[in-house]
């Protein structure tokens, strides 16, 4: 039976992982390494896997290590998981040949993050991930936390039946760090979809000096192109073991998947086709741009490694005239990006040059991607001379390649609540947020989810927490820009931060600060006075400063606000 958690991504991925692994070899990388450490955790407490052990963890002394001792454990016979992202990623590649060129059934966990380039970004697109195309792992993809946790199995369960690794993905804090409240499979239920007797056939074929084989050879020219070629047959079957596992999990949980989902109209004629946790913002909006008789769909990809022809095919409807391919990485100086590139090729093979494809490039870096940016996307595949090669979500007046914005969309299902709260970093905002968002999640019947925006300071600077909850799936994959309520806990913000813009209007204002009512109008900015009375704000205070230094709360004085601290509203 499913267990019921509220859960972020990596946890929810951590669950289906220790599940799996005899091994489990790692190095901490943001955003990442709370995977490891889920592992470790429940490792020291002696939680069991499917084979009844527990995992045995190894901390590697770089990334490299970590991806040898991946190789060096699979090719013992153990199956073995690593967790990973952006240049830890990359300084793996050079085994990540070696283990599929094994047909090793390891699998690689990877919050997907940006790469140093012109500057560090610890933040998510899918540059890392992009930079793996060529090593042979199979490579599947996940938009939100629940497909998280639902893709990992599909990729335990595919790698060790179709004896190729595999490479699962999510984006690195949209999708890693979001709360969500999932349905989690339990051991008894996984262990009824593995193949128990591919695993006996793993395990045989292990290096051990009673039955030696030869392994890791030089091949001169006269074999080596043979023996590459020699895998084809074990990467043309990968689709259809996916697709057979994506069925025989949709027993187990009810939730069905395809390599290529589709939603939106059955007649569309214009199609996104993207990857990653942007798909949930592109269907909340399919969902009101629909009402207004627009025909319109999305085709997420999941299985992006071997891109199956056939059943991308079938996913695409046969009305559809335009596409747009959006890729979360820029690959300077190529025709276009990774998946544009793929569509591309597959619709000319396959005798579908009458359907005009554009490219695009979104969210790198973790830049927002938001209703209003997905319906831009497809107001500029309705013009009769769409713009290819486009950004959407920045302003490039350099190249001139940015689609322009219309009015907000405010996609939120009706009923759903929305809460912002600024705090800055380590005065106890976003721990008391989490907490708030696991008592919803864990003791009521309401969808939750929570996202904590930091900047790369993290301590001492601006975070800004995003709650949400409501009777209907939460598929609001980017930040709050339409708020119920917000809070603001450190009264110098007034002055730094436009925090009224996003509130909704007769919405709740909270302020933080030892000013009194009577003084709000000298303190707070005319602008934010004008927008609040302009949005019908309620506007509370509340001292909770003096208030945490009466009870000797020290420096925890921003943790524990007290209702009753309240000086009333204006």
């Amino acid at each position: 039976m499913a267990i019921k958690l509220t859960i972020d991504g990596n946890g929810a991925v951590s669950h289906i992982a220790y599940a799996f692994s005899d091994v489990a070899a790692i190095y901490p990388i943001t955003p990442s390494s709370t995977m490891a450490e889920y592992i470790d955790e429940w490792a020291a407490q002696g939680r069991k896997n499917l084979f009844g052990q527990t995992v045995h963890v190894a901390e590697m002394q770089s990334e490299a290590g970590a991806a040898g001792a991946v190789h060096g454990s699979l090719a013992a016979g153990a199956l073995t998981t690593t967790f990973t992202a952006s240049q830890g990623l990359l300084l793996m590649i050079p085994n990540m040949y070696k283990i599929s060129g094994e047909l090793l059934p390891g699998v690689f966990h990877v919050s997907a993050r940006a790469l140093a380039a012109h500057a560090l970004s610890i933040f998510g697109d899918h540059a890392d991930v992009m930079a793996c195309r060529q090593t042979g792992f199979a490579m599947l993809a996940s938009g939100s936390v629940q497909e998280a946790h639902d893709m990992a199995l599909v990729a335990h369960l595919s790698a060790i039946k179709g004896s190729v690794p595999f490479l699962h993905f999510f984006d690195g804090f949209r999708t890693s760090h979001e709360i969500q409240k999932i349905d989690a499979c339990e051991l008894d239920e996984i262990a009824k979809l593995v193949d128990w007797d591919k695993i006996n056939e793993f395990r045989a074929r292990a290096l051990n000096p009673e039955h030696p084989h030869q392994a890791g050879t030089a091949q001169n020219p006269d074999i080596y192109f043979q023996n590459r070629e020699a895998a084809n047959k074990y990467y043309n079957a990968i689709p259809e073991i996916v697709e057979a596992y994506m069925g025989e999990v949709a027993k187990v949980t009810g939730r069905a998947y395809k390599l290529f989902d589709y939603y939106g109209a059955p007649d569309a004629e214009e199609v996104i086709v993207a990857m990653g946790s942007g798909c949930e913002a592109i269907q909340e909006t399919i969902d009101v741009l629909l009402k207004q008789g627009r025909k319109i769909g999305v085709v997420k990809v999941h299985l992006f490694r071997p891109f199956s022809a056939k059943h991308f095919m079938a996913a695409v409807p046969a009305t559809c005239k335009k596409i747009a391919v959006l890729d979360r990485t820029k690959e300077p100086g190529s025709l276009g990006e990774p998946l544009f590139e793929d569509v591309v090729a597959v619709l000319a093979e396959n005798g579908r040059k009458d359907i005009q494809v554009v490219g695009g490039r979104y969210g790198l870096g973790s830049k927002e991607f938001n209703p209003t940016m997905v319906k831009a996307v497809y107001d500029n595949l309705a013009k009769k001379e769409p713009k290819n090669h486009f950004t959407v979500g920045i302003n490039d007046d350099v190249t001139g390649s940015s689609l322009e914005l219309g009015e907000l969309l405010n996609a939120a299902p009706a009923g759903t609540v929305c809460c912002k709260f600024y705090g800055l970093g380590s005065d106890g905002t976003v721990g008391a947020n989490k907490n708030s968002i696991k008592i919803i999640g864990d003791h009521t019947d309401k969808y939750a989810q929570a996202y904590f925006a930091y900047d790369s300071k993290k301590s001492g600077g601006l975070t800004v927490s995003h709650l949400r909850f409501g009777d209907v799936p939460i598929r609001s994959t980017y930040l709050i820009d339409a708020a119920d309520f917000i809070a603001c806990h450190n009264p110098a913000y007034v002055t730094m931060y436009d925090m009224v813009s996003s509130l909704k209007d007769g919405g709740t204002f909270l302020l933080n600060s030892q000013w009194a009512p009577d003084d709000m109008d000298a303190h707070l900015p005319a602008a934010m006075k004008q927008l609040l009375a302009k949005k019908h704000a309620k506007f509370y205070t509340i001292d909770a400063i003096d208030l945490a230094a009466t009870e000797e709360l020290g420096r925890h004085r921003h943790r524990h606000l007290r209702p009753e601290g309240s000086q009333g509203s204006r």
